[in-house]
């Protein structure tokens, strides 16, 4: 909202603005009306302006970086309701509305305290037992999508140990992997502020938050696909993140190389990105830092990669002169990008709430970086 009144203020005190308005002055209310009504038109102009951005020189893809960020949703973790407070809320205000008709049944020849009046008493209650009935069935059908994702990890860990077996006649080292559970945990919670929320790890702690995700051109800094997810993992972004860049038109070049950190490795992820004739840059370990002299300066030589499976080649690749000077630069287009749209633009926070409002939202913002670089690079 506060960009809403910004936009109006400056319809009055900015002389860009004025000539782009017509020297009208829409309010907030109108402005706001405005963007959630023509949310998905808005959505467009995201590529029209990477297409302009092409015409005029700007942007040729090549290179991409991806990363995540997490942003705060319009919410409270307070306002949050978990699995075990839910049972023991639920068992609370069932036996208080015991106790209320108990009550309401023996009214005539019991008084009642003076400031109790039953029947609110009784519908505030009830209307509770709605709220935490319909919060645990949400927590109830997230427990089982990650189930489905747990006992597909689960199977795979057991597969890969049974063939161990059965190449080395020994047991693998480690603990064996435990089955998961469909059931939900203690912990498992949902927002009552907004239900499409996730709890988050951020650097502030435990946030109430969506993860926005962003793919940046290396050459230019310009974001040219992204995407917001409920997933605190990054992990299952790359197929999401694919997706949109196999949607950009032929005009913009193709993209050959993506980069990514560590979150987003997986032997899927890779197969994925091959599959789109991308080569990947994925990390497939947190590296270290101070490396010695020697571990810098250490290289394996290029080779012909057509003979190795995806994986092999891009693990061979990441050894490279090449590809570690390419991957080096990961850190300095995407991460930069989220901190000036976080630092220096102000946006920490989502003001709609819904996955679908909030990504309206992100594209907004996804706009309003790449017309400001734009700019940049004219200059």
């Amino acid at each position: 909202m506060q960009y809403n009144f910004a936009l109006e203020k400056a319809t009055h005190d900015s002389m860009a603005c004025k000539y782009l308005c017509a020297n009208e002055n829409p309010d907030h209310d109108t402005i706001n009306s405005f963007r959630k009504r023509f949310g998905k038109e808005i959505e467009g102009l995201f590529v029209e302006i990477l297409v302009l951005a092409q015409t005029l020189g700007l942007l040729k893809l090549g290179t991409v970086s991806l990363d995540g960020t997490k942003i705060k949703a319009n919410a409270s973790k307070h306002k949050a309701l978990s699995w075990d407070y839910a049972n023991q809320l639920e068992a609370q205000f069932k036996q208080e509305v015991e106790t209320l008709m108990k009550l309401a049944e023996a009214a005539d020849n019991t008084p009642l305290p003076e400031d109790m009046d039953v029947p609110k008493e009784l519908k505030r209650r009830q209307d509770r037992l709605v709220v935490i009935a319909k919060a645990k069935q949400e927590i109830q059908a997230r427990a089982k999508v990650r189930y489905a994702q747990e006992k597909a990890e689960y199977d795979e860990k057991l597969a890969k140990r049974e063939q161990h077996l059965s190449e080395t006649g020994k047991k693998m080292g480690g603990k064996a992997p435990q089955a998961p559970t469909d059931a939900p945990q203690a912990k498992d919670q949902v927002s009552l502020t907004d239900e499409e929320s996730r709890i988050m790890p951020t650097p502030n702690g435990f946030e109430q938050a969506y993860n926005a995700q962003a793919s940046v051109d290396i050459a230019t800094h310009l974001i040219v696909g992204h995407h917001v997810t409920q997933h605190t993992n990054d992990k299952q972004e790359i197929e999401p993140a694919l997706a949109k860049l196999g949607q950009l038109p032929e005009c913009l070049g193709t993209v050959e190389n993506l980069l990514a950190d560590t979150g987003y490795f997986s032997q899927d992820n890779v197969n994925a990105c091959a599959d789109a004739k991308i080569k990947p840059y994925i990390a497939q370990k947190r590296q270290s830092h101070n490396q010695s002299l020697e571990a810098r300066h250490q290289h394996k030589p290029e080779i012909d990669e057509t003979t190795l499976l995806p994986l092999e080649a891009m693990t061979h690749r990441l050894a490279t002169k090449t590809g570690k000077a390419l991957y080096s630069k990961r850190k300095s287009t995407v991460e930069t990008v989220f901190g000036i749209i976080k630092h220096v633009q102000g946006f920490r926070q989502f003001h709609l709430r819904g996955l679908g409002s909030v990504q309206s939202e992100w594209n907004l913002v996804c706009i309003g970086w790449n017309l400001k670089r734009m700019h940049v690079l004219r200059g």
